[in-house]
């Protein structure tokens, strides 16, 4: 049987493409570790931030409703955390070397990421993002991984065939959907130089 070729690889974007720096935040705002565990509960392990991935609460509507939950000091975390603001994004080492290198080789680059609608205010700062074919934000079309239906609705969009294609993600729940519908996947653990080598065999 003849070896498929691999001629797109679509990617994660945080946790794998680049990360904020909350830790960098929570320092320069001095803000303690247990006013941190109330943040990751009541923010980033909330309904709230779950539906605004999906697109369906607005991000004031997500604000009001955790301000309502959380002390009065950690309001403004809130809403920067909820806005993607006042955060560094930081790139994960190698990566970015490694997009323009599969690039240069002819290869299609998209991202397919859960994530706000705040992505559209933060695109420029994500390093790499010119080199991307194209990208598909959850928020904005009421889809989230692992949705099967999120991937084919990629492909569709992008104009690529599924077998064609490598998917990259930190969360393995998402490969392993993206290998539902026919794609190659690769659960990234921050090692560049190793997901470098999987794409060459690939």
């Amino acid at each position: 049987m003849e070896r498929q070729t691999i001629r797109n690889i679509i990617f994660d974007l945080f946790g794998v493409i680049a990360r904020f720096d909350t830790e960098g935040y929570y320092t320069v705002h001095g803000i303690s570790p247990s006013d941190q565990q109330i943040l990751q509960r009541e923010v980033f392990r909330s309904l709230e931030f779950a539906m605004g991935d999906r697109g369906t609460i607005s991000e004031e509507e997500a604000v009001d409703a955790i301000c309502a939950r959380v002390p009065e000091h950690l309001h403004e975390a809130v809403c920067d955390f909820i806005y993607r603001q006042n955060r560094t994004i930081l790139p994960i080492p190698g990566m970015e070397a490694l997009l323009q290198c599969l690039k240069d080789h002819g290869h299609s680059l998209f991202l397919l990421t859960n994530t706000s609608k705040a992505f559209h205010r933060i695109r420029a700062r994500i390093p790499g993002i010119e080199l991307f074919n194209g990208t598909l934000i959850s928020a904005d079309v009421g889809l989230v991984k692992p949705d099967p239906a999120i991937f084919r609705l990629a492909c569709e969009q992008f104009g690529i065939l599924p077998s064609e294609s490598s998917f990259i993600d930190d969360t393995p729940i998402n490969a392993e959907a993206a290998q539902y519908v026919g794609m190659k996947a690769y659960v990234f653990n921050g090692d560049v130089t190793k997901l470098g080598k999987w794409l060459i065999e690939k």
